[in-house]
C-alpha cells in the first residue's frame, strides 16, 4: 500500500530488531487500531518481521511509498514504563534502539509449555453400568476438569476405573493451555527477627516504596549482617501497601539464586519466578506472560531480567551491586546495575543496591546524596566477623611444587581435627593456568586467538576461557615437535584440590567452580552436601566467594592473594578488595569464629594491608584519591572503541579513520588507536580506542557525533562500551 499526498494517513514507527540506529515507519490501515507497545507483524522485504510499536502519528501523506503493518500480534502490548525504559538504555549505551527493545520480547521466543491433558465431565451422562468406584470418580471430579492420574488419586481408584468412564463418553479428554500458577506472597507469613539497624534499613526503604516515586538506596553492610532479612522485609512492607506490586531481585550468580528463593519461600510462604539462562524454554516464556499479566508478585532473576515487561514495577533490588558479573560483554553491552537505577527512575519505583563492599561509584554516589545510604556494620546475632591475617611468602614459602604454605597446612589440620570447615580460595580454574615448552619456551595458546590454554587435569584438555576451544593436551610441543617437554605451570583449583588430598588424605574435598558445576542444579547439590557438613575442604573460585552461608566453616584459606593485583586495569586493587573481602567474609558465619589466612609474596600492598585491619574506608579513600588525581570514574567517565575483523588491514584503516575524524571537544581526550591486550580473538584481529571525559561531559553525544563522521566497512565489526569494565 502506499500513502497518497493530501490524504490523512496514520503512520507507526516500529522497533525492529536490527542493527539500525532508529525505527521503520510503516503506514497503519483504517481498519487497525494501533498504540505505543503493541506488537505487530510487519514487511521487511520478502518477510514478515515482528516489531513493537514505538509511535503512531497522523500526518499529511506524502509522495513516499510506504508498506503497510500486516497485522496486530495477539501477545500482549509491551507496557509503556518498559518501552521507555529500553529507549532510554539505547540511547544511553549507543545501542541500536530495536535490538535494545527486542529484549524485552525474549520469552516468547520459546515454545509455550505443551497442553495440560485433562478429563471433564460430558453434560449430565452417567455410566451404563454404576459402579461404586465409578460413583466416586465422578463425585470426586464434580465441575473440575483434573488430570486423570490425579482424578484416580482423589477417588481412591485405579487408572482403569477412569479410563472406562472415557471410553463409555460420560468422560472426555480436553486439552488445557498451560498456565503458570504463582501464588500471591503473603507479607505476614513468617517475619524476621531483626536488630534495631536493620529494622531501620526495612522500615527506610518500605517507606520509599509504599509513598510511590523514584528513590534509590545503598544498603551497605559487613558480609553476615543480615542484609538479604532487611530487605526482605522491605519487601514485605511493600506488598502490604499493595498487594498488586511487582518486585525485581537481580543476583550476579545462578548458584546464588536458589538460597535466595528459600528464604523467599520460608519468609513469604510463596514460591517466586526465576529468570536466568538456567530457566527452561518453556518456563521462561511461562514468566514473561504471568509478568506482563501482572499475575507474578517476585521475579529473582540475571540481569536480563531487568527487561521483563512488568506492569507495577515498585521496588527492584540489586544483590552484590559491585559484582562484575552485571556487566553484559557480550551481544548488546550493558551494566545491569547502571540501567538498574535507570529503570526504577523511569517506573517511578524505589531501587536498593546491596554489598559489603560497594562499588566506587555508588559508593561516590552515596556520598553525593543521591542513593541514601543505609549501613549495616556489625554481623546478625551471634556471629563476629573473623580475624584476618597475612602469610608472607617469603618467610614461610610452600614446598616445591607445592602451593600452600606451611602455616596454612597447620590451621587446616587443627581445623579438621575439630570437625570444622575450610575454604580454600584461588580465583582461577582448571589444573593449571599455562602450559609450556621447557625446550623452545613456547606457550601453548588457542588457534586464531592471544589467550594461553589452560589445562583441565580432569578432562584432560586443553581449554581456552575466552572462546571455548579446547584439545587433548599433546604428547609433543606444537613448536618444535620436542617430546615429553610440555610442563604445567601455577596452580588451579584442580591443583590445590590435588595437593589436600595429598595432605589430608582422609578429608572429603571437592572443587567449586564453573567447570565442576556447570549448572544451578550441580551448584544446589554441592551447597547442599557443604551446608549439612558432607566436605571437609571445598577448593573454590569466585563462585563460593558471595552470598553461601555455610555455618561450619570457620577457616579460609586464600592461595594466591596477590592474583587479582596483576590486573593492571583500572578496576584490578577494587575487584580484588572486594573480591578477597566477599571471600573471607564466608568464615564464622554462624556461632563459631573464623579465621582467614591470605597468603602473599607482598604483604605491604596497600590493599592487603587494609584487608588485614579490616579497614575498608582506608582503601576507599586512597583508591578514590587516586582515581580523582586522573579523574577517572567515579571522578570522570570512560568509553571504549573495539574494532575487529578478519581483514587486519581493514581493522587498521578503520582504526586510522576514525582517529582521524576525532571532534574537537573540551576537558575530553581520546587515546589510541592501539591493539587490544587481546589482539587476536576467533581469528578477528582487535583495536581499541579509550575516551576519557569529565563528568558533566555529554560522552554520548560526543560519540554519536565522532562515529557519523566515518563509514565503517561491513568486514568490521565496531563496539561501543560505555562505562567499561573489561580491558582485554
Amino acid at each position: 500500500m502506499s500513502s497518497r499526498a493530501g490524504r490523512p494517513v496514520k503512520v507507526a514507527s516500529v522497533l525492529l530488531p536490527l542493527p539500525v540506529p532508529e525505527a521503520f515507519d510503516y503506514e497503519v490501515p483504517d481498519a487497525l487500531d494501533l498504540a505505543r507497545g503493541d506488537q505487530v507483524a510487519v514487511p521487511l522485504g520478502p518477510r514478515l518481521m515482528r516489531g513493537i510499536v514505538s509511535e503512531v502519528r497522523e500526518t499529511t501523506g506524502s509522495n513516499r511509498r510506504l508498506k503497510a503493518v500486516e497485522q496486530r500480534l495477539t501477545e500482549p502490548p509491551v507496557p509503556g514504563g518498559a518501552l521507555d525504559f529500553v529507549e532510554w538504555a539505547a540511547r544511553w549505551t549507543l545501542s541500536p534502539p530495536g535490538e535494545m527493545a527486542a529484549l524485552t520480547l525474549k520469552g516468547l521466543r520459546n515454545p509455550a509449555p505443551r497442553p495440560e491433558r485433562r478429563v471433564r465431565r460430558v453434560g449430565d451422562r452417567q455410566p451404563v453400568r454404576p459402579t461404586p468406584a465409578r460413583a466416586a470418580v465422578l463425585e470426586a471430579l464434580g465441575d473440575r476438569a483434573l488430570p486423570a492420574a490425579d482424578l484416580a488419586r482423589a477417588a481412591a481408584v485405579s487408572s482403569g476405573v477412569v479410563k472406562g468412564l472415557i471410553d463409555e463418553g460420560v468422560l472426555e479428554i480436553v486439552e488445557i493451555a498451560a498456565v503458570a500458577a504463582f501464588d500471591p506472597p503473603d507479607p505476614d507469613h513468617r517475619p524476621a527477627t531483626l536488630n534495631p539497624d536493620q529494622a531501620a534499613a526495612a522500615q527506610a526503604i518500605g517507606d520509599a516504596a509504599e509513598k510511590g516515586g523514584f528513590s534509590a538506596f545503598l544498603l551497605d553492610g559487613v558480609t553476615g549482617s543480615g542484609k538479604t532479612e532487611a530487605y526482605l522485609e522491605a519487601v514485605a512492607r511493600a506488598l502490604r501497601a499493595d498487594p498488586t506490586a511487582q518486585i525485581l531481585i537481580l543476583l550476579p550468580e545462578i548458584a546464588l539464586t536458589q538460597a535466595v528463593i528459600e528464604r523467599i519461600t520460608t519468609r513469604f510462604g510463596a514460591v517466586p519466578a526465576e529468570w536466568h539462562s538456567g530457566v527452561s524454554g518453556p518456563r521462561r516464556r511461562q514468566v514473561w506472560e504471568a509478568v506482563v499479566a501482572g499475575r507474578c508478585t517476585i521475579v529473582v532473576g540475571a540481569r536480563s531480567a531487568l527487561f521483563l515487561p512488568f506492569q507495577k514495577l515498585r521496588l527492584l533490588i540489586v544483590d552484590e551491586e559491585h559484582d562484575g558479573s552485571f556487566k553484559q560483554e557480550d551481544g548488546l553491552v550493558y551494566h545491569g546495575r547502571d540501567l538498574a537505577v535507570a529503570r526504577a527512575r523511569i517506573e517511578g519505583a524505589t531501587a536498593v543496591l546491596a554489598s559489603a563492599t560497594p562499588s566506587l561509584e555508588t559508593l561516590w554516589n552515596a556520598r553525593q546524596g543521591r542513593y541514601a545510604w543505609l549501613r549495616l556494620g556489625r554481623r546478625h546475632g551471634a556471629a563476629t566477623l573473623p580475624d584476618i591475617r597475612l602469610l608472607d611468602l617469603r618467610e614461610h614459602p610452600p614446598e616445591r611444587e607445592q602451593w600452600l604454605s606451611p602455616p596454612l597446612r597447620a590451621a587446616m589440620a587443627e581445623t579438621l581435627a575439630v570437625g570444622e570447615q575450610t575454604l580454600l580460595f584461588l580465583n582461577r580454574r582448571g589444573y593449571a593456568p599455562v602450559v609450556l615448552c621447557r625446550a623452545c619456551g613456547h606457550r601453548l595458546t588457542a588457534p586464531d586467538t592471544d589467550s594461553w590454554l589452560v589445562e583441565h587435569r580432569y578432562t584432560g584438555r586443553l581449554v581456552c576461557h575466552l572462546t571455548g576451544f579446547s584439545m587433548p593436551r599433546p604428547k609433543a610441543c606444537p613448536a618444535c615437535g620436542a617430546k615429553d617437554t610440555l610442563v604445567s605451570v601455577g596452580p588451579g583449583v584442580e591443583r590445590v584440590e590435588e595437593e589436600v588430598r595429598l595432605l589430608f588424605p582422609d578429608a572429603r574435598t571437592a572443587v567449586f567452580s564453573s567447570d565442576t558445576v556447570p549448572d544451578g542444579k550441580a551448584a544446589r547439590a554441592l551447597i547442599q552436601r557443604m551446608t549439612e557438613g558432607e566436605i571437609d575442604v571445598l577448593v573454590a573460585t569466585q563462585a563460593a566467594a558471595k552470598g553461601h552461608n555455610f555455618p561450619r566453616l570457620t577457616l579460609v584459606g586464600v592461595v594466591d592473594a596477590d592474583l587479582g593485583l596483576r590486573g593492571g586495569d583500572l578496576r584490578a586493587a577494587e575487584r580484588t578488595f572486594q573480591l578477597l573481602t566477599q571471600a573471607t567474609g564466608r568464615a564464622g558465619r554462624a556461632d563459631r569464629p573464623g579465621q582467614a589466612l591470605l597468603q602473599t609474596w607482598t604483604p605491604e600492598h596497600p590493599v592487603l594491608m587494609a584487608l588485614a585491619a579490616s579497614d575498608r574506608d582506608a582503601f576507599v579513600e586512597a583508591e578514590m584519591a587516586e582515581r580523582e588525581m586522573a579523574s577517572l570514574p567515579p571522578h570522570g567517565r570512560l568509553a571504549a572503541i573495539v574494532l575487529s575483523g578478519e581483514d587486519a588491514g581493514a581493522v587498521e584503516r578503520t582504526a586510522s579513520a576514525l582517529a582521524a575524524a576525532i571532534p574537537n571537544a573540551e576537558r575530553l581526550e581520546v587515546y589510541g588507536p592501539a591493539d587490544a591486550p587481546l589482539a587476536l580473538v576467533r581469528g578477528r584481529r582487535r583495536k581499541r580506542l579509550l575516551v576519557r571525559a569529565d563528568r558533566d561531559v555529554d560522552l554520548q553525544g560526543f560519540l554519536r557525533a565522532w562515529l557519523a563522521r566515518v563509514k565503517v566497512p561491513g568486514s568490521v565489526r565496531l563496539r561501543v562500551d560505555v562505562d567499561p569494565y573489561s580491558f582485554l
